[in-house]
């Protein structure tokens, strides 16, 4: 790829374009139901999902990641749209040498060559907001990501193109999108400084250093700014090419055992997690061991929400009606203003979904290989989609629990990937100090 829409004009007249391409996908679509009312609607999503995704590609950035985190999102989008989407977890389009090396000069005075003993000027990896070069310096092998041009300066307007879109295609109301989008959006700014990661990077990696069969990247802030970065290349496999090796079952519950320590521990001690759990920023090795990649979207969740949180996952909770309604109004999905109609509904609500969520939890140990589970909580998405319109427009619940969710979504579904059979019980440390 030559050149990356970075200007605002360039940006919006691909989605400009893109919009018209949808249209053709209506017309088209309701020409040929006319002649055929039996036709599916399927047609229509893949068309749609196929243009939306290609435009994506083109501009990269905060509007791919989008498209990436709902891909995650098992029950909010239809099959067609995350099918598709879920491409962005391991591919997109590369930038060009010429733009690398253009990089490379404007932040460091010097090309990659003059840096680097050794530089692939040849991508290895490219998803929504940078890309990954091969370098090499002394006696080390080095991952180098470089953000694309403009990606930083279009996460607004991205998102305020990407909106009216989700709510044509997807039936969202437009205060849910508001409070789902503003919350994405302060990840996505955060995602975009390099030297935020490095940072956070850092400070996880040495606060989890202890939980066995991890291993995390060193980061070279000398050959590191705002938009590029440097650390140590690691080597393992994705997800994909690691069951391709077929690994036994417990060298699966190792690698599955490894992550769910990983991410209970950064949410009941550091209060603080790693919340893009896609399977693409984590490598598998022969052994079971995981290789933890990319802290730029890091969640960091306020004390009092934490201590709502923690109280759900207490068992038996939903057998005491006081302290789960209690629970209810601190986490949002009361307001205290309802009447007791509807107050019984929506304390179900958060009953069904606390339940069903937090299962594995409960059980203290799980089989993750569980299809029946997976049917079931992609069923309640379905569910929870189609109460939309008895729910006020004004959304319910902590945004914090946005990223909290999704990520749990990402887990669950690596553990399934996994066929996992792991040790659920969480595990709190009050006397351990959160990360600040």
């Amino acid at each position: 790829m030559n050149e990356i829409p970075s200007s605002k004009f360039q940006r919006t007249s691909r989605f400009v374009k893109t919009g018209f391409q949808i249209g053709g996908n209506y017309l088209k679509h309701y020409a040929q139901k006319l002649v055929n009312p039996e036709i599916e609607k399927e047609e229509l999503d893949k068309a749609n999902a196929s243009d939306i995704y290609d435009a994506l590609s083109e501009l990269k950035g905060s509007a791919l990641k989008v498209a990436q985190m709902l891909s995650m999102d098992q029950g909010i989008l239809p099959s067609s749209y995350s099918t598709k989407f879920a491409e962005s977890q391991y591919k997109a389009p590369a930038l060009s040498g010429p733009l690398v090396v253009k990089t490379f000069t404007a932040h460091f005075g010097k090309s990659p060559f003059e840096l680097f003993e050794t530089f692939d000027i040849k991508a290895v990896h490219a998803a929504s907001i940078g890309q990954v070069h091969k370098a090499t310096l002394k006696d080390r092998t080095l991952a180098v990501k470089i953000q694309y041009p403009g990606v930083a300066d279009s996460v607004t307007s991205d998102l305020n193109f990407v909106k009216p879109v989700a709510r044509r295609l997807f039936g969202w109301k437009e205060a849910e999108l508001s409070v789902y989008f503003e919350e994405v959006k302060d990840r996505l700014i955060e995602e975009t400084r390099y030297d935020l990661e490095m940072q956070r990077g850092t400070e996880i990696a040495t606060a989890c250093k202890h939980i066995e069969n991890l291993h995390f990247p060193v980061y070279y802030p000398k050959y590191s700014t705002n938009r590029i970065l440097t650390m140590d290349w690691m080597e393992g496999m994705h997800l994909n090419e690691f069951l391709q090796t077929n690994p036994s079952q417990e060298t699966r519950n190792k690698a599955a055992q490894a992550i769910w320590n990983f991410y209970n521990y950064q949410l009941h001690v550091l209060n603080t997690m790693h919340a893009d759990a896609h399977p693409g920023n984590f490598l598998f090795k022969p052994d079971g061991s995981v290789v933890v990649l990319d802290f730029g979207c890091i969640k960091q969740f306020p004390k009092e929400f934490y201590a709502s949180y923690s109280k759900i996952m207490i068992p038996g909770i939903m057998e005491n009606p006081e302290l789960f309604r209690t629970v209810c109004l601190e986490m949002g999905a009361l307001r205290g203003d309802e009447t007791p109609d509807e107050e019984i509904f929506f304390i179900q609500i958060f009953k069904e979904s606390v339940e069903l969520l937090l299962r594995p939890f409960y059980n203290g140990k799980y089989d993750f290989s569980n299809k029946s589970y997976f049917d079931e909580l992609y069923a309640y998405g379905d569910k929870l989609a189609e109460k939309r319109n008895q729910l006020s427009e004004k959304p319910r619940g902590s945004q914090h629990g946005i990223y909290l969710n999704r990520t749990y979504f990402g887990i669950y579904n690596i553990m399934h990937y996994l066929s996992a059979q792991i040790e659920t019980t969480h595990f709190m440390t009050p006397s351990s100090p959160a990360m600040v």
